[in-house]
């Protein structure tokens, strides 16, 4: 065996039970060095003494990393050569390399050739060729890992390699973003590069039919979300039960010959890979929250609706310490007994009067903790007569979300809309389950390190930092900190004057819609022509983001900013310095602040940051209750300019909640276990039988 053909096969993997013998390569027998459009060799990427030895200091994923920049000129090789082939041979290569796969080859073994094969076919289609670090990223995600990658380093991309590569079992791959406007425009960007492939792509959106997400499915690529492939699951769950049919091993497969009549059938295959673009946002971010579908209550319908609307009404009337204790660490409201009191001498409608006290409490204390905690333009926004959830760590509306345990019911009295009635849980699951199911399982984002124990601890994901491309040239100008709020948004007014005024472009990111909107009438009261980006602005979204990096723009947005979005410099902007990020507040994780940060600076770009942050700020509030988050406001309203030394402070209250967040996931996912070893030991479906 030659030395090429060694480093072809360096790194198997498991996926197939035997070996056959070798195919035949696609590989003409003479390689021409004149017609590959290599990049020029970068010295980071290459592999020597010293740089085994620097890798040897980061342990593990250092080791793998320098592994595999070996397979870098292998994959150089290989492109040489397909660049001599014409559209129809670079198909017929694809259906040798699918031939091979499917016959049972590892595809650790074929990923030199595939890759190089989609690198040639992406830069004839699109005009993108992968860089070295995206190859790396590639292998990354093949191998089971979180690629960190940053911003502007083209994640969608290097998607490609990955999905092209576990596409050629035929088993199905799933492609999942945050949100249907991501999942439909990563699909219809990176679909000519598979059909040219031999592949085909499919998308599943919110009001998809059952028929088109069925269809979607059978495709050898699927973009979605993840939302909608764990509720797609749940109901094919569903379905094969009121058919008579478990999917479980407990009652058997089942008859084939059942799916062939007409009528419903599953839209779902098996779930072999899933890729997770932004994977921090949806492993982590929303991983408290588990997907839920519903069964229909129509008994005592009225008077549960009536039971919000009254407690909405009262709710007011109590107040804390006197009439409710309320734990600022675990956010639990609970009446004493004179609230108890006072909810029994309190009138009521005839229609609750038969509801038991003890459900009235309950009732009670939900709404005086939903008028504590749940506020318009920042938890959420009124849509057409309904509450529309805006997801805290996007910025985004939450589509078809709900909060659960009655909030949501809770809040919809609170603001005088219709109450839609809480149904019990027909089907559920966590989204750590419905990930966990997949044989194979990757993911890239911008912002993993700091969650790098959580990956590896639930997901058994490692986190590897993929170089970027060019250098970073991001500056980080020195935090400032103010007493009050107020001094803060003049601070921020001042700093975005002269930076405006030197003709570079600004992007301000805010943790909700109404400070958006305090900030945007501090910038017209400046004479300051300026975007507003947030869930009220989204249909905008992309007019605003594609002109925001041109010179002197002013752009104000919550952290929907720092998701799926790539912002350009215009003409001159970079010898001006590059586009301004301003953080106007600590959010409730760093790597919120860090997708924001990563605006700026992208693929070698110059660029520039600074953190704004006062005593006044939630997050002060949110790390040590409101007791103390006063005495920090009164502490800041005696003080002028700035107060520097605290930021410490808000820096620390930042990984107090942080830690809280991974608590109450840990938590969740004991309880979770728990449940769902219980109902198999009983013979239940733990994803089914699991009523509230």
């Amino acid at each position: 065996m030659n030395t090429k053909e060694k480093l072809l096969t360096n790194d198997p993997q498991p996926d197939s039970q035997t070996e056959p013998e070798a195919e035949e390569s696609v590989l003409p027998a003479k390689l021409s060095d004149t017609q590959a459009s290599s990049s020029k060799a970068d010295r980071r990427l290459s592999t020597n003494l010293v740089s085994r030895l620097m890798a040897s200091r980061q342990g593990v994923t250092g080791a793998r990393l320098e592994h595999w920049k070996g397979l870098l000129p292998v994959i150089e090789q290989h492109e040489k050569a397909y660049l001599e082939l014409n559209q129809r041979e670079l198909k017929k290569a694809s259906l040798a390399l699918r031939f091979r796969a499917r016959t049972g080859e590892p595809l650790g073994r074929i990923l030199p050739e595939a890759y190089a094969l989609c690198r040639v076919v992406s830069a004839q289609v699109l005009g993108m060729r992968h860089y070295d670090v995206q190859i790396l990223g590639g292998i990354a995600l093949f191998k089971g890992a979180i690629a960190e990658m940053e911003t502007g380093e083209g994640k969608t991309l290097t998607a490609t390699l990955p999905v092209y590569l576990r596409a050629l079992m035929g088993r199905g791959v799933h492609v999942a973003t945050v949100n249907d406007y991501l999942a439909e425009r990563d699909a219809d960007l990176m679909k000519p590069v598979y059909k040219a492939l031999g592949l085909t792509v499919g998308t599943v959106l919110t009001d998809d039919s059952r028929d088109d997400r069925r269809d979607s499915y059978h495709c050898d690529v699927t973009y979605g979300t993840a939302k909608e492939f764990g509720f797609d699951f749940m109901r094919d769950r569903l379905l094969l039960r009121r058919m008579g049919h478990e999917a479980d091993n407990f009652l058997g497969a089942g008859s084939s010959q059942r799916w062939d009549e007409s009528g419903d059938r599953p839209v779902q295959r098996e779930a072999y890979f899933a890729l997770l673009d932004e994977a921090d946002s949806i492993l982590i971010d929303d991983a408290r929250t588990p997907l839920i579908i519903g069964s229909l209550e129509d008994e005592a319908r009225e008077q549960i609706i009536q039971s919000y609307r009254w407690a909405a009404e009262v709710a007011p009337q109590f107040t804390e310490d006197q009439d409710y204790e309320y734990d600022h660490e675990k956010r639990k409201v609970e009446l004493n007994f004179r609230g108890r009191q006072m909810v029994r001498s309190v009138s009521k409608p005839d229609e609750i009067l038969e509801v038991g006290l003890v459900d009235l409490y309950e009732y009670v204390e939900r709404a005086i903790k939903v008028g504590r905690e749940f506020f318009l333009d920042q938890q959420f926004v009124i849509r057409d007569g309904e509450i529309v959830i805006v997801d805290e760590s996007t910025g985004r509306i939450a589509e078809g979300r709900k909060w659960r345990d009655g909030i949501h019911q809770a809040v919809e009295a609170k603001e005088g809309v219709e109450v839609s009635v809480p149904t019990g849980q027909a089907a559920r699951i966590t989204v750590q389950d419905f990930f966990l199911r997949y044989r194979h399982l990757a993911g890239m984002t911008g912002t993993a390190r700091t969650s790098a124990r959580e990956f590896r601890k639930v997901y058994k994901l490692s986190v590897v930092k993929v170089p970027t491309n060019r250098p970073s040239q991001r500056q980080r100008w020195d935090d400032k900190v103010f007493g009050t709020e107020h001094a803060k948004w003049d601070a921020i007014v001042d700093e975005v004057k002269e930076i405006h005024a030197q003709g570079r472009p600004i992007l301000i990111g805010t943790r909700s819609i109404d400070k958006s909107n305090i900030l945007s009438g501090k910038l017209h009261d400046a004479g300051i022509t300026h975007d507003v980006l947030n869930a009220n602005e989204i249909e905008r979204e992309a007019e605003i983001v594609e002109f925001a990096g041109l010179g002197a723009r002013v752009t104000v947005a919550t952290n929907m900013a720092g998701r799926g979005t790539d912002i350009k410099l215009g003409a001159g902007v970079a010898e001006k310095g590059g586009l301004h990020v301003v953080g106007t507040e600590l959010h409730d994780s760093a790597r919120i602040d860090r997708q924001l940060i990563g605006r700026c600076a992208r693929q070698g770009d110059p660029g520039s940051y600074r953190q704004f942050m006062s005593l006044e700020d939630k997050m002060l509030e949110e790390a040590h209750g409101d007791q103390k988050a006063e005495k920090y406001k009164a502490l800041g309203a005696g003080i002028t300019g700035e107060v520097s030394q605290y930021g410490r402070l808000l820096r620390k209250a930042q990984q107090k909640v942080e830690k809280k967040h991974f608590r109450d996931r840990n938590v969740m996912l004991h309880y979770e276990k728990e449940r769902r070893r219980m109902q198999r030991e009983i013979g239940q479906d733990p994803y089914l039988d699991s009523a509230e």
